[in-house]
């Protein structure tokens, strides 16, 4: 049996790692063989590459670099972890995937979405996660979140709040473009009631794996 692959999505201070942890356990509780990762990263290599995209001495970084260095690390995350794990029947869980290459580079950057799919289609052939969730939240409040953790901020948490808004947007769009997949969790309610929220989607992947 294919295991199901779910991803979390937010701007910067939405709540995706504590709820990543929350997920893991959840599935763990029910017998569940479950793989948690993240990206940019996942992988020997694509932490490599995660370092250097959120280095802010990179401040020149062209956006077209920034694009493919997170498909290149988006490759190998697929082959050496992500497509190994499902055909085992194994879950797995991320913290973000390509939805956020659309609101970042795509919506933030101002690269074309057109561009993007191509990218897409030739390193996933085909692969998207069967779950989404979108933890969604004022800019404001979750800039305030990053900095009430303290210590410094990586090349992307510095940019400016017109970034965030658009990179909100972005995933606000895709989501009711296709509702299907995505589940948007209003990230600045009490964090028992986002749980429940996701609670009740993983039962019901359950009850359909």
């Amino acid at each position: 049996m294919k295991g199901k692959f779910l991803t979390l999505e937010g701007t910067e201070g939405a709540g995706k790692s504590t709820n990543l942890a929350f997920i893991e356990t959840w599935l763990k509780q029910r017998g569940i063989e479950v793989i948690t990762t993240r990206e940019p990263g996942g992988t020997e290599i694509g932490e490599a590459v995660r370092e250097i995209l959120l280095d802010k001495a990179y401040t020149q970084m062209h956006e077209d670099t920034e694009l493919l260095l997170m498909f290149a690390a988006r490759a190998q995350h697929l082959q050496e972890k992500i497509l190994p794990a499902l055909a085992q029947g194994k879950w797995v869980v991320s913290d973000r995937f390509t939805d956020a290459t659309y609101a970042y580079q795509g919506a933030a950057r101002g690269i074309a979405f057109e561009r993007i799919a191509e990218i897409e289609n030739w390193v996933q052939k085909g692969t998207f996660p069967d779950t989404t969730f979108v933890f969604d939240l004022p800019i404001e409040v979750g800039m305030a979140r990053v900095a009430s953790r303290g210590g410094q901020t990586d090349r992307f948490e510095q940019e400016r709040h017109d970034f965030f808004e658009k990179v909100r947007n972005a995933y606000l769009k895709r989501a009711a473009q296709t509702p299907e997949r995505y589940q948007v969790l209003d990230a600045s309610q009490p964090l028992e009631s986002v749980q429940a929220q996701i609670e009740a989607r993983l039962q019901t992947l359950l009850e359909t794996a």
